[in-house]
């Protein structure tokens, strides 16, 4: 029998395994295909990763963000095991090398996105590969009913028909009892098993705050609580605005969305998780598969569509088991916004069969022509000259895509590529006569291998950060060495692409189910009213609620959310507030202190703590400094 054990200590040095995470093991390893629920930071990676290292072969593992991918490749190569990822920017000659040691080298774990295992190259050595497990991350993605449904995960399946006998396993974080059953469906799981970790979170406190400031709420929560934090905003316009916000009060924060750079994304990533960021202020493409445990709080300044969102990204605060804080705050035009957001994201049947048509005749595509056609899309071009709404075209290519006509693929950096003209001795020389220009050429040469033979990516900003050169300074010297004639030079550019399914069809034929429009519409509409109840809700506690919302049976309050505290203070003779603030002031007396050094001396909860924090600090008893310290009067 395999011991799992050995091998979890072996690589991560733990002596027991979490939760359910040997249970699903064991599944996987009988060769049962396995669905497993499982809260952010329950160790979802951890249960297809120890199964992988004890079988021969290679694990797939699907996932959808290059974050994601990266920080799991670098993990496990730390723990000196072998892992690659497929992703956007590699050369088709990179992805081939790739491909081919999972082939032919002892790669255990290949990472790679649902969109890419539909190409020709994939299927040509997935079909050579000795395969030990296809694991699926954020499985919800797969079914139309879930909150973040991705039409290319259907495609998944697909590898059955390939390695029928590999078993699947299917991890996510997220997913009522209706998407669970969906997304075995999907997977074409064969007698599934399901094993379903606990949604209560007994270190987390879960709050709504109604307020008409946000910003302030915010600055308070975030000297009141201190340490690292998330703040989830809807667009990225906010996102930019919110950090700059913090910077300007002494708080050092930045902004993270899908309109930066990869090499951005990833540098100012790698300064939040160093803790050289305090606050990282994003749009929901920031976060998954992040292993940060220390988030004392996250906070969201817009309400989710979704409970299913909502209680993902608030699961990233306190994954190391110590108190931490996950708040709402709402005014009462965020109910109305919300509303509008689903709408919007249903245009008119009319509509979509409109832009359906705009987009065909944009490509000059005539009727009955174009299947598989693939174009360079700059959706803001379009949308400017054409007069329409990005977020309407956005919305109705996601449904032309679900009745199979028409795919929009995720924006994506198109990277610069320079090969050498000149042989290794001419460059030489060059670099001898140009000596404002050797330094430049020394970092490309180093840092980039095969640049001689052909067209290689390298990255402006990458070799900025190595040069100490700013990017516009790496573009003229780049463009000086082709005006020379020594490097050839394609620019780099960053969009996406447009896709026809089928050929072009007139407005006629042009179908679109009831399943894909009417019923998700109604799904998504019931999404957001429950979303809305538990902002509303001032009656009971929060925590039962989401736990009751994702099917789990569950009767005890969780005592620390705001509901629950709001409870305690009412019940007759409660005096649990008034002696937790005496012991405040007796701990305050021999000196000033953070919030976790209370929060620690005093053992309490953190919510607990910080609300009678705010009782004194309103009686003018303490005093909060800028810094977050807790000062006695």
């Amino acid at each position: 029998m395999t011991n799992f054990h050995a091998i979890l200590k072996q690589y991560w040095n733990y002596e027991d395994f979490r939760s359910v995470q040997l249970e699903v093991i064991r599944s996987v390893d009988a060769g049962c295909d396995t669905m497993v629920l499982m809260p952010t930071g329950g160790g979802k990676s951890v249960t297809y990763q120890v199964l992988a290292l004890s079988r021969d072969g290679v694990c797939v593992v699907i996932t959808p963000l290059i974050a994601l991918m990266k920080d799991q490749v670098d993990g496990l190569r730390r723990r000196g095991i072998k892992a690659l990822a497929i992703y956007s920017g590699m050369t088709p000659r990179q992805i081939d090398i790739a491909l081919d040691n999972c082939v032919y080298g002892d790669v255990k774990f290949l990472y790679i996105s649902p969109e890419r295992i539909d190409s020709e190259i994939f299927w040509a050595r997935f079909s050579r590969m000795n395969v030990s497990l296809i694991a699926v991350d954020e499985a919800h993605c797969i079914s139309q009913w879930g909150y973040d449904f991705r039409p290319v995960y259907l495609r998944i399946a697909r590898l059955r028909e390939i390695s029928p006998h590999t078993p699947v396993l299917a991890l996510t974080a997220s997913a009522t009892p209706a998407v669970v059953r969906d997304i075995v469906e999907k997977l074409e799981f064969r007698e599934p098993r399901l094993f379903q970790a606990g949604f209560a979170r007994g270190n987390l406190s879960y709050v709504v705050r109604q307020t008409a400031n946000k910003l302030e709420q915010l600055l308070r929560v975030i000297h009141n609580v201190g340490g690292s934090g998330i703040v989830y905003t809807r667009t990225r316009e906010g996102a930019e605005k919110i950090a700059a916000f913090l910077r300007e009060n002494g708080i050092t924060a930045d902004h993270y969305h899908g309109g930066l750079a990869n090499l951005m994304r990833s540098i100012r990533q790698d300064r939040w998780l160093r803790g050289e960021l305090q606050v990282m202020v994003a749009t929901n493409a920031f976060g998954m598969g992040i292993d940060k445990a220390d988030v004392r709080y996250v906070v969201h300044m817009d309400l989710c569509d979704s409970l299913e969102a909502y209680y993902q990204e608030a699961g990233r605060a306190g994954r190391d088991g110590r108190p931490a804080y996950a708040a709402i705050f709402l005014t009462e035009q965020d109910k109305l916004t919300a509303r509008k957001r689903v709408d919007l994201e249903f245009p008119p049947v009319d509509k979509i069969r409109e832009i359906y048509q705009a987009i065909c005749t944009w490509f000059q595509i005539p009727l009955g022509g174009g299947r598989e056609a693939a174009r360079e899309f700059n959706i803001f071009e379009f949308c400017s000259q054409q007069k329409y709404f990005p977020a309407t075209v956005v919305n109705a290519l996601k449904i032309l895509q679900l009745n199979g006509y028409m795919l929009l693929t995720d924006e994506s950096d198109h990277p610069v590529r320079v090969v050498f003209t000149v042989q290794r001795d001419d460059l030489y020389r060059i670099q001898v006569g140009h000596p404002d220009l050797d330094f430049f050429i020394k970092v490309l040469l180093r840092t980039y291998t095969g640049i001689f033979t052909d067209f290689v990516a390298v990255n402006e900003q990458e070799i900025a950060h190595l040069s100490g050169y700013t990017v516009e300074r790496v573009q003229e010297l780049f463009k000086r060495l082709w005006q020379m004639r020594i490097i050839k030079y394609i620019p780099g550019s960053r969009s996406s692409m447009i896709v026809l399914l089928d050929e072009r069809l007139d407005n006629e034929n042009l179908r679109i189910s009831p399943e894909s429009y009417r019923i998700r519409k109604e799904v998504a509409q019931n999404r957001l009213k429950a979303s809305i109840a538990y902002a509303e809700n001032s009656t009971e506690c929060r925590s039962l609620l989401l736990q009751r919302y994702f099917g789990e049976r569950a009767e005890e309050p969780c005592g620390q959310c705001d509901i629950c505290r709001e409870s305690r203070k009412k019940m007759p003779g409660n005096r649990s507030e008034t002696q937790l603030r005496i012991r405040i002031l007796e701990e305050l007396e021999a000196g000033e202190k953070t919030l976790h050094q209370l929060v620690s001396a005093l053992q309490g909860e953190l919510a607990v703590v910080l609300e009678e924090i705010r009782m004194l600090t309103a009686q003018g008893s303490i005093l909060q400094r800028p810094d977050g310290r807790i000062q006695k009067k």
